[in-house]
């Protein structure tokens, strides 16, 4: 967990990298995604944030949650039903999603640089610009009886 004058210290030099401005709305936006462990919605930021900043808008949070990204300081997660939620840590690391309660939980690791030059290799004339490895299943609370379960 990173300390509210870090958290601001790092937001400000983004910011300002990316010409954009410090606003307390953006500050909260990003101290709630640096401290939390879940991977929200923007509606769950939006829900989240309003406790401490009552007159920040849904449209705030959005646009927060995007300028977020654009200076790398968050990375959005995206799905073919069109949902995104949010993810506060840039290092290196995959996910696990439930494909039941929708919930992403953060696991360690990335490719070795070789994994990624041979998937590259075999890509023909795509050009590979990044990955992003994410296992789907049951978390806990969510997991079917083991009859229901399929094996591979």
């Amino acid at each position: 967990m990173s300390s509210k004058s870090t958290t601001d210290v790092r937001l400000r030099e983004a910011l300002e990298a990316s010409g954009q401005r410090f606003t307390e709305q953006r500050a909260a936006v990003f101290r709630y995604l640096a401290r939390t462990d879940v991977h929200p919605t923007a509606e769950e930021v939006f829900l989240a944030v309003r406790t401490r900043l009552p007159a920040i808008s849904l449209a705030t949070v959005y646009k927060s949650l995007e300028t977020l990204v654009g200076c790398g300081l968050a990375v959005k997660l995206t799905y073919g039903d069109h949902s995104a939620r949010y993810d506060g840590r840039t290092d290196p690391h995959h996910h696990a999603r439930c494909v039941s309660c929708e919930k992403v939980l953060d696991m360690p690791g990335e490719l070795l640089k070789g994994e990624i030059d041979s998937l590259r290799a075999t890509a023909g004339t795509f050009t590979v610009t990044g990955y992003r490895l994410e296992l789907s299943g049951y978390c806990p609370e969510c997991v079917p009886a083991q009859d229901l379960l399929v094996t591979t």
